[in-house]
């Protein structure tokens, strides 16, 4: 019970940290770093224990699956070359030099160990840097490419996590093996994310109570990870690739009731699993400061100062030299013919920000807490405490170095929002309500007046739309919800033709790549909202509407 209490403390703590962090505009992870890390220094707290094979489950499965379901396909696509640069190039380096330190400054460490490590603090958390970006509103591009390497790093390392960990344990590893079973994983892992994704998009239509669709969808993720990990395949790629191919989907089967309060659900979670990570790292960090005395305690803070300044200067490095080697090919000619042209080489400015945000969060933090602690199950792993100081160490050090000084960053280099998804967003707004306007022109249906009325609804708001998208600010206002208490039955039916015509428009967009996901969603939510009012104006308004796609997540 005393442990409960603290745990909902703490969790209120959170809530009012993170109102704390968007007043001052600082990734809210870090003030709940700077409060696990003060959990571990305050006397009479318990000590716990998290049974590791629950720690990448429980945290990671969710807040991946949030991510990877709201990703941009499109978008990836156009910058596909500077994520997998990211996820992999950088991921490797970090890897490299972290385990060099660790080998340099505590030679006894096996290298399996030091390997381990790197790969714990080697993916960046893109959430505590977009929590700070989206306040300041960077080119989309930015956050394309930190939500997107963020889906793929967070699975090259910890891949390269598991086959370390099973090297310490083991006390050998084949290279002979590695690649085919990199090869069996990746393969196995994406063919099995695409089956399940259909398995799960034959239950959801059926599922129409908001209660169990969201039951349905937690239970769906952590199912889909256990699978993975039984089938001794990657959690993390399974779960990305099963989300991506179900929100393609989504769209057409999930009503706007269902979804939008899900969604309510699923932001909760995630914001309460990372409170509880940071809380249970500062429960261990409490015992492993009891087992240490002063001198060894030196010693861990030597070690973990070290790997979060070469975890911090490995991203910079890769980012920046790959940045510029870009620029070098793309030089001109010596005769002044002009050289190549690289749609997704980043300016000097887009590559001192993405080098900087590289701030580590959940994912760096479970698997420190997954790592063996030894019992029946097999040997406890080697310098587990101070894998997990140092692990700890890096994500408080890169959350408030860098997370605090990232909007000072990013106010200098002036880097602003190029407006694209706004663009899109006006676009698919004068789209979806010209398909509105047809389906109630051209459809013969019961009560002409009530249609006449319809018609004038959309009529006004197609005009504002249209004003809005030719950049003119006198658009007409106040029509949207004019005619509302004009519905009945027949205005329903109506209704639901207009709304099933502005849905199919919309998922039209998407699918030609005209729009994407960020403009999408935004539309879509809009579309959601409507088809609440309509139903509160007119029960059944909403029924029967082919639906959408926005953070439903099952």
């Amino acid at each position: 019970m005393h442990v409960f209490e603290i745990i909902i403390a703490l969790l209120l703590a959170g809530a009012g940290l993170t109102a704390l962090s968007q007043r001052i505009g600082t990734p809210y992870p870090a003030m709940v770093a700077l409060a696990g890390a003060a959990l571990a220094l305050v006397p009479g707290t318990p000590t716990l224990v998290l049974d590791p094979e629950l720690a990448l489950t429980l945290f990671v499965a969710p807040v991946l699956l949030d991510a990877a379901f709201d990703a941009s396909p499109r978008d990836l696509r156009a910058n596909w070359r500077t994520v997998a640069g990211l996820a992999l190039g950088a991921v490797a380096l970090t890897i490299v030099v972290v385990a060099g330190v660790a080998r340099l400054l505590v030679p006894g460490m096996p290298w399996a160990v030091a390997v381990a490590l790197g790969a714990i603090v080697a993916p960046p958390d893109a959430a505590a840097a977009t929590a700070v970006l989206k306040q300041l509103r960077p080119p989309h591009r930015l956050l394309v490419i930190l939500e997107g390497e963020s889906l793929f790093n967070d699975a090259s390392a910890l891949l390269i996590y598991r086959l370390a960990v099973g090297a310490t344990l083991a006390g050998t590893l084949s290279g002979t093996d590695v690649i085919p079973l990199l090869l069996v994983v990746t393969v196995g892992s994406v063919v099995l994310g695409f089956v399940l994704s259909r398995v799960i998009l034959l239950v959801t239509p059926r599922i129409h109570d908001v209660a169990i669709a969201v039951v349905v969808q937690f239970c769906g993720t952590f199912a889909v990870w256990m699978l993975a990990e039984r089938l001794h395949l990657s959690g993390i790629l399974t779960v990305v690739v099963f989300a991506m191919a179900t929100a393609r989907r989504a769209a057409d089967i999930i009503p706007a009731r269902v979804r939008i309060p899900s969604y309510a659900v699923w932001e909760f979670a995630v914001f309460v699993l990372n409170v509880l990570a940071f809380i249970l790292v500062g429960f261990q960090l409490k015992a492993i400061l009891g087992r240490l005395d002063s001198s060894t305690l030196l010693e861990y803070a030597g070690v973990a100062g070290a790997v979060c300044v070469a975890t911090i200067l490995a991203r910079i490095a890769w980012v920046s030299g790959a940045a510029a080697f870009s620029r070098w090919r793309c030089r001109p000619a010596p005769d002044g013919t002009a050289g190549p042209h690289d749609t997704v080489a980043l300016s000097k400015r887009a590559a001192a920000v993405v080098g900087w945000c590289g701030m580590r969060g959940i994912v760096t933090l479970a698997a420190a807490l997954a790592l063996p602690t030894g019992g029946s199950d097999g040997p406890a792993f080697p310098y587990r405490d101070l894998v997990l100081f140092t692990a700890f160490s890096v994500v408080l050090g890169t959350l408030v170095v860098q997370g605090m000084t990232l909007r000072p960053l990013l106010n200098m280099l002036q880097l602003e929002d190029d407006g694209s998804v706004e663009r899109e967003v006006r676009l698919a707004r004068v789209e979806t309500l010209r398909a509105a306007l047809s389906a109630t022109t051209t459809a013969e249906l019961p009560g002409e007046e009530l249609s006449g009325l319809l018609r004038r609804r959309y009529e006004l708001m197609l005009r504002r739309a249209e004003a809005e998208l030719a950049g003119n600010g006198n658009a007409p206002h106040g029509a949207a919800g004019s005619d509302g208490r004009a519905f009945n039955v027949d205005a329903a039916a109506i209704a639901r033709r207009a709304t099933l015509a502005e849905r199919q428009r919309l998922l039209a967009l998407r699918a030609d790549g005209t729009i994407g996901d960020a403009a999408f969603q935004r539309v879509e939510q809009e579309l959601d909202l409507e088809e609440l009012d309509l139903q509160q104006l007119a029960p059944g308004a909403g029924s029967g509407v082919a639906v959408s796609n926005e953070p439903s997540r099952n």
